[in-house]
């Protein structure tokens, strides 16, 4: 069996009136992220990861910020592309954990559904999913609230 690690990062500007989405949750807040697509951090990270693992590069290779065509895309579908291209090469997910660092708000009670939800998205088990969240102590852009950022480590089996 071959196994493939890979990781991911992603970060976004957040702004006021704008969507907060994470793990494919629209989380309640009154900013959220500046993106092309919906800025879902915590997704892009793992698709990242997913890509890198498999070397099939990273998701600006396959959904451009300057492909209209993506603009304002949920982000729950480039996970579904990003897993058919995996299974099209014979990857099987392993396992996957996640970090999102914010400072607000408290994400610890929406991080069961944003499992639920992934794991649906990637037809996974749910316990193959972790995600963990974190602020910066108040330290940096993430500490000044001006944006956010998500890590990710996958573990594939081809």
């Amino acid at each position: 069996m071959n196994i493939r690690i890979g990781n991911g990062y992603d970060v976004h500007r957040l702004a006021e009136g704008l969507p907060l989405w994470l793990g494919g949750v629209l989380i309640p807040h009154n900013l959220g992220s500046v993106a092309h697509s919906d800025g879902d951090v915590l997704i892009h990270a793992i698709c990242d990861a997913l890509l890198g693992a498999a070397g099939l590069r990273d998701i600006g290779v396959y959904f451009p910020d300057t492909d209209p065509t993506f603009k304002g895309v949920d982000s729950k579908i480039l996970l579904h592309e990003v897993m058919k291209l995996l299974r099209e090469k014979g990857y099987t997910v392993g396992n996957i954990d996640t970090v999102i660092c914010l400072q607000r708000p408290k994400i610890m009670g929406f991080i069961p559904q944003m499992q639920e939800t992934l794991a649906n998205v990637m037809e996974i088990a749910i316990e193959n999913i972790s995600i963990k969240a974190t602020t910066s102590e108040k330290l940096g852009f993430v500490g000044r609230e001006e944006g956010i950022s998500a890590y990710a480590v996958v573990l594939l089996s081809h």
